[in-house]
């Protein structure tokens, strides 16, 4: 029997700071390593969906995944994250993957900001304003010293409550806006975190210099962006190999626009590797497309169970090796 960690949901959460979450997922996709976009498997009623992608990080020596189950009969979600030694294969920890999703998910998103955002950004948009949404100005705080944010959801009570804890919470004034075009307004820096399946502003809109993160969707026939902004920004998905299988912005840009694998700049491990420039000019306009990968999962992963391990976290459960197993003993 292999002993592996058992980590709760309750027992991860609070474990690590927004920072820490950022720094870990920044190496994470800097080794590049291993990733595949993720496969999505759909009820043939629509009904609910079963997600999991899968990574690599040889450097880090973890590998792992995500698999998630959600929108069927309980209309919730669910996720285990099962963490592997990358020299051995033996299992290393069994994870609740619920508290850690909008923190790898909104320092994904940070990262991404610090790469390609304006270094003197100080206004920010953020169109959402859900669970994702304060992931990801959680996380998009610790890189950029942001003044003002506004907030657009289409929900008044909503964005106005939004408002009310973030102000609370940060030294920047956070204000609810009445049309996603506000919140796009004058911002150094865009933030989509949305369930939205059509485009929630127009990308004419956009000013020089703006970086625009989109981070809600995953699907090849829904987007948060338009063919507008796509074609005029400089474009980062989050894998490269993600951006022609499922990232509906890009692959509708190339329907719309005529936009084509050349148009990907590079994703973002290799801008983090200095394979490719990250922003060149103060005027570009510039896109970050994280629909999720196993990259920053991984990454995230780890570096809690290494936290979990430090504070005598979690109990341990037997996971049998195949060799053992498949006796039939």
């Amino acid at each position: 029997m292999t002993e592996t960690l058992f980590l709760r949901s309750k027992e991860l959460s609070g474990l690590a700071t927004p920072s820490e979450y950022v720094s870990a997922v920044r190496e994470g996709y800097r080794q590049q390593g291993s990733a595949a976009p993720r496969t999505k498997l759909v009820a043939d009623d629509n009904a609910g969906m079963l997600t999991g992608y899968l990574a690599i990080l040889p450097e880090t020596g973890a590998m792992g995944g995500y698999t998630y189950a959600a929108g069927f009969g309980d209309e919730d979600v669910h996720f285990f994250l099962p963490l592997f030694d990358a020299d051995s294969g033996r299992p290393l920890a069994l994870l609740d993957g619920a508290s850690l999703n909008p923190f790898k998910t909104g320092a994904t998103g940070a990262v991404g900001v610090d790469a390609l955002a304006r270094q003197d950004a100080r206004t920010l948009g953020l169109i959402g304003s859900g669970a994702q949404a304060r992931g990801q100005l959680r996380a998009t705080m610790t890189v950029r010293p942001f003044e003002t944010v506004t907030v657009y959801s289409p929900t008044a009570e909503s964005r106005e409550a939004f408002a009310d804890a973030m102000n609370d919470r940060y030294d920047a004034t956070v204000r609810p806006v009445a049309t996603s075009e506000a919140a796009v307004e004058g911002s150094d820096v865009v933030i989509t975190a949305t369930n939205a399946t059509e485009p929630v502003f127009d990308g004419d809109r956009l000013e020089p210099g703006t970086h625009v993160t989109a981070m809600g969707q995953y699907d090849p026939n829904v987007r948060e962006i338009d063919a507008t902004t796509v074609e005029r920004a400089t474009y980062v998905p989050d894998l490269r190999a993600r951006a022609t299988s499922d990232a509906g912005a890009f692959l509708q840009a190339m329907d719309e626009r005529g936009l084509t694998e050349a148009d990907i700049h590079g994703d973002l491990g290799q801008v983090l590797a200095e394979e490719v420039p990250g922003r060149t000019t103060e005027t570009e306009i510039t896109v970050f497309d994280s629909g999720g990968t196993g990259i920053e999962t991984v990454a995230a992963a780890y570096m809690l169970y290494e936290k979990a391990i430090e504070h005598d976290l979690g109990e341990y459960i037997d996971i049998a090796p195949g060799s053992a197993a498949l006796t039939g003993e």
